[in-house]
């Protein structure tokens, strides 16, 4: 049993425990469609959302003006937003998205870092709870705040200063498409090179996210193993913009490791800048 993750059939029992916390973490790519029509975390939330469930937004609980999308907020302003929640640090916190498993990893990941220690993530999502038929609610009701004392781990965060010097010397696991870390297709955010970071080893988000559920360690062990990552040495994780990364981290928790960080401004940043060296292929 995956200690990161919840059942439904947990949180149904649960659901009015004191001092549970359910976020919806629910963020989308432009790309990602219903109808043809973008999808949108606010939106979905204020139409259906598990009972008792406030909305984290990955795009409004960030450093202002960074320039970078989601980059991570300091410890005043994560303690500030998340409060006005009604989230405490103390609190048993379970975070869940729309896709099954894919935001929520970035929130599971912002949280661990400010110092939480009682976070999960709802294995399977919304869809699951969907899927088990169990209750929803609409609209937003009036929070309760709550104090969060954020204690921010450093350690857990790569910046760009720091990623240029462990380019081709510590392990780094790309999460983005196969295509975008070879070169072959194009990013989506304009202005962006294709390609990675020398060394860097690819290890696609649906490599180890079947069906919005995480692999069980086993198998994930079997991808590391596969493609030349070894959990027990340092890691770095990257993306596109520091969500699919979480993932990884998330993966690479589940099977031992407890060495591996994230470079927060990911290929956004890296790709965006015209004397980062760059690889294809």
């Amino acid at each position: 049993m995956n200690p990161f993750l919840v059942s439904t059939d947990w949180l149904f029992s649960h659901l009015d425990d004191d001092n549970l916390s359910i976020v919806d973490a629910s963020w989308y790519l432009p790309t990602m469609l219903v109808n043809g029509v973008p999808r949108n975390g606010k939106e979905e939330f204020d139409a259906q959302h598990i009972p008792g469930a406030v909305f984290f937004d990955i795009d409004e609980v960030v450093t202002p003006d960074s320039g970078l999308p989601h980059t991570l907020a300091s410890p005043e302003i994560f303690s500030q937003k998340v409060g006005a929640l009604g989230i405490s640090d103390q609190d048993t916190i379970v975070i869940y998205d729309g896709m099954g498993l894919f935001s929520a990893a970035r929130v599971w990941w912002n949280f661990r870092v400010m110092g939480a220690t009682k976070v999960v993530i709802l294995d399977g999502g919304l869809p699951k709870w969907m899927a088990d038929r169990l209750p929803v609610e609409a609209g937003t009701a009036p929070g309760y705040p709550k104090l969060f004392n954020a204690s921010f781990d450093e350690s857990s965060v790569v910046s760009f200063a720091e990623m240029q010097k462990l380019v081709g010397r510590t392990q780094v696991a790309d999460a983005r498409p196969a295509g975008r870390f070879s070169g072959e297709q194009p990013e989506p955010r304009e202005g962006m090179r294709s390609g990675h970071m020398p060394g860097a080893t690819s290890i696609p988000f649906d490599a180890i996210v079947k069906n919005g559920h995480l692999l069980l360690a086993d198998d994930l062990k079997n991808v590391f193993q596969s493609s030349n990552i070894d959990p027990t040495q340092p890691v770095t994780t990257t993306c596109g913009s520091g969500v699919t990364a979480a993932v990884l981290a998330l993966a690479l928790e589940t099977v031992g490791s407890r060495d591996h960080r994230i470079y927060d401004g990911s290929w956004a940043e890296w790709g965006s800048k015209h004397d980062t060296e760059i690889e294809t292929g």
